[in-house]
């Protein structure tokens, strides 16, 4: 190969390597342009999960305040201020749209707080603005948006203001816009259910949204319905827990823990307050005339009537059928009579439907005044309104503190004389330890009342001979037995007594041979034969050498007479039987069958209404089980919305 031909081979070789080069070239390019690409499209994936996460992140933190039990002005308030992370939105705010009486709708700023986007505005925008109901503009974003149903955004700012603000000129609303640095206002509308429409308002530095900016917030605004019906939920249970369903008025169980409450409060600020207990006059004679629908009617009536005369600081439930208590709160004895006065006169002036005039007797007393127990205040209150009642009804009576020894007092030496005297047969140390807890019944025994050391002592004896007694027994019986005296209106000397009696008369149970009271098995003749002479040996061998309660034997020896006269000890039948012997009965019997014993299982409540009824006529008056029947309806009701709470 000559010179000449080896350079022109060593050309084609050189061309060949360039050619190559040249191709490793492109491809290399072509790889680092892909890699270019692909960091690129890494880096926006990565900057969406982020996104994705903080929104999740948002919706979840949004997920936990709405299940706390905070206010819902809070918890929305909580809602909109998480909003601000996620597309750097300035600021967002709810309002509701209100409807008046004339027909038109208002706005009202349900969410507020600072920030420099609220700065700036106030320069131009009085802060006392925002707390003032704005008009809603016709054909404005806000009411197109209501009215579609649809997200609505509109990159003039100051248009927005001057619909939402109509007092501010365009002038200012345009520096409005220059100075808030926003380019949008997104709207997007809030529904749930009946409960609450409105929507949500998001200003954006951005002139429009993006399709997943808008999809964030169509979530968001869901979370904030379901946040909205929650606590919408949440105060309707709360409601029905502590409020009586016919009356709208509080429920007993709420007026208990709140005098209970206003007693500790009236003792730490040395102030006074007043309890006031009404009882609607003749409604016995209302629902046996008219029926009970006109009897609920002059309920209603009476606890409107309440309710236009209580401040918003007074507490006014329905405690019973026909029986209110109001606790004013700071009111002395005098301010507590012409309180009462005014609630009479206006009760008088109520037109019930179907039966006409309505009237009520009502008793006052006052805490501190007049005591500082609080089941003293009650006592007092109560006899105060039976004293109305007794004068005539229609009037109001203030509490008269008796130097007379109370029902608790001659129950609970009743209970010293038996134990000390060892009339029953129960264990002589825990004999003493009672009786001492009697004897120093006015001594605070771990921070309960005297009556409620009753209520334990008499537990505590029935437990020696019924293992399933259970402990507040004695309480919620002298408690039923009291709420159905009195729908019979019975005297309150005749309730003192047989508050009294229903704590002693199973005492004669003591007598009989613990073999007996637990047997499973059916009894013999001779085993009934001491079961029938339980109420006489209660009241001859063990309550007649206490003469303090001789007025109460007669009651509990005639507890187990049947209305059909084929009860024990006397066989007596009808209106011959003590009325107060027929509600130890009924009260008794009911305690009975809803608890267990050795020969059969505890009876539903449903149950043992239903073997009660079977026994209306029979065994009990078919009044007294109508009666009883209601009451244990209305005690399941305000059961069961507590339970709810």
């Amino acid at each position: 190969m000559n010179f000449f031909d080896w350079i022109k081979k060593s050309g084609e070789n050189l061309r060949q390597v360039e050619d190559k080069i040249y191709r490793d070239k492109s491809e290399f390019v072509e790889i680092y342009q892909k890699n270019l690409a692909l960091e690129k499209e890494i880096a926006q994936r990565t900057e969406e999960l982020h996104k994705a996460n903080q929104t999740l992140l948002t919706l979840e933190h949004v997920w936990d305040i709405m299940n706390s039990s905070r206010p819902l002005s809070s918890v929305l308030e909580t809602i909109v201020a998480s909003l601000h992370g996620e597309f750097g939105y300035q600021y967002s705010c709810i309002l509701q749209k209100i409807p008046t009486e004339n027909g038109g709708d208002i706005l009202k700023v349900k969410t507020f707080f600072q920030n420099n986007f609220i700065e700036r505005l106030e320069r131009h925008v009085p802060r006392s603005m925002f707390d003032n109901y704005i008009a809603l503009a016709k054909e404005g974003l806000i009411d197109r948006t209501l009215t579609s149903g649809k997200i609505l955004y509109s990159n003039k700012l100051a248009q927005f203001v001057t619909e939402i603000f109509p007092d501010v000129t365009l002038e200012k609303a345009l520096e409005i816009q220059r100075s808030a640095f926003t380019q949008s206002v997104i709207v997007l509308p809030i529904t749930s259910s009946k409960e609450f429409c409105g929507c949500l308002c998001v200003f954006s530095p951005r002139p429009e949204p993006k399709d997943n900016e808008l999809n964030f917030l169509n979530l968001f605004v869901r979370q904030i319905e379901l946040a909205i019906t929650i606590a919408h939920l949440f105060e309707t249970v709360k409601k029905q827990a502590v409020t009586d369903p016919l009356t709208e008025l509080f429920n007993r169980r709420f007026y208990e823990d709140a005098l209970s409450r206003e007693a500790t409060r009236s003792l730490r600020m040395k102030q006074p307050f007043t309890l006031i207990s009404l009882d609607l006059d003749y409604l016995k004679a209302v629902n046996d005339k008219y029926g009970h629908a006109a009897g609920d009617r002059a309920i209603c009536a009476t606890a409107k009537a309440i309710s236009e005369n209580a401040r918003s600081v007074d507490i006014a439930s329905r405690v019973g059928g026909e029986e209110f208590n109001i606790i004013l709160p700071g009111v002395d004895s005098v301010g507590g009579m012409i309180a009462a006065e005014r609630l009479r006169a206006t009760v008088e002036n109520c037109r019930v439907e179907g039966v006409g005039r309505i009237t009520a007797s009502i008793g006052v007393a006052t805490f501190i005044e007049q005591t500082l127990d609080v089941d003293e205040l009650v006592e007092l209150s109560d006899r105060a309104m039976y004293s109305a009642k007794k004068a005539g009804r229609n009037r109001v009576e203030f509490a008269q503190v008796e130097n007379d020894i109370s029902w608790q007092d001659i129950a609970a030496n009743a209970f010293v004389d038996i134990l000390e005297k060892h009339r029953i047969p129960f264990d002589k140390k825990t004999a003493k330890v009672l009786a001492q807890k009697l004897q120093n019944i006015e001594e605070v025994h771990q921070g309960n009342s005297a009556r409620e050391i009753l209520y334990s002592v008499v537990d505590s004896i029935s437990q020696s001979y019924i293992p399933n007694h259970q402990e507040g027994e004695a309480k919620e019986k002298v408690i039923m037995a009291t709420r159905l005296a009195k729908k019979f209106d019975l005297s309150k000397v005749d309730i003192d007594r047989l508050k009294i009696a229903i704590l002693l008369y199973d005492i004669g149970n003591t007598m009989v041979p613990t073999k007996i009271l637990r047997k499973p098995e059916p009894l013999t003749d001779a085993e009934k034969e001491k079961i029938i002479k339980h109420p006489v040996l209660a009241a001859q061998e063990i309550l007649k050498p206490i003469s303090a309660i001789s007025d109460i034997i007669p009651i509990i020896e005639h507890h187990h007479e049947n209305w059909d006269g084929s009860g024990y000890p006397s066989s007596i039948k009808g209106e011959e039987i003590p009325l107060m012997s027929q509600i130890i009965l009924i009260v008794d019997s009911y305690f009975a069958m809803t608890s267990e014993r050795p020969y059969r299982n505890a009876l539903t409540q449903e149950e043992a209404i239903r073997e009660i009824r079977k026994s209306s006529g029979k065994k009990y008056s078919k009044a007294l089980v109508a009666e009883f029947v209601k009451l244990i309806e209305e005690n399941a009701l305000a059961a069961e919305h507590a339970s709810k709470g």
